[in-house]
């Protein structure tokens, strides 16, 4: 088991920039694949992006890709959502997912979870 702490999220207005960082615990970081999901309101959370444990492969929801970018530092046992050119539809609170395994996008895949960060923007 692995514990997670999202931070980053805040207000921003429609075309601007936020990263939000995933601060896991434990030295197996590097074991555990990682993936972003959002949940906004009266909404199921979606999957966002996701990350492979060398970093080597990354997935992306169709609505952010080549707006969002997610990395990871192994070292820091960390892993990053880099958001820009943000819109209104992307408010929603955000969080990170470890899973002991291969990447995926599938919500029921990971059994870690952080609290999550909110992300809020104004049009």
């Amino acid at each position: 088991q692995v514990q997670l702490v999202e931070s980053g999220g805040g207000l921003v207005q429609a075309g601007g920039s936020l990263r939000l960082s995933c601060a896991a615990s434990g030295r197996t970081f590097s074991s555990y694949a990682m993936g972003w999901f959002r949940q906004a309101p009266g909404k199921e959370r979606e999957f966002v992006a996701a990350i492979s444990r060398s970093g080597g492969i990354t997935y992306y929801q169709d609505s952010v890709k080549g707006r969002f970018t997610i990395s990871r530092d192994n070292a820091k046992n960390t892993v990053y959502l880099q958001m820009n050119s943000l819109k209104p539809e992307d408010t929603a609170v955000y969080y990170c997912a470890a899973r002991n395994g291969a990447t995926s996008g599938t919500m029921d895949h990971y059994p870690d979870w952080g609290q999550g960060t909110q992300v809020i923007v104004s049009s």
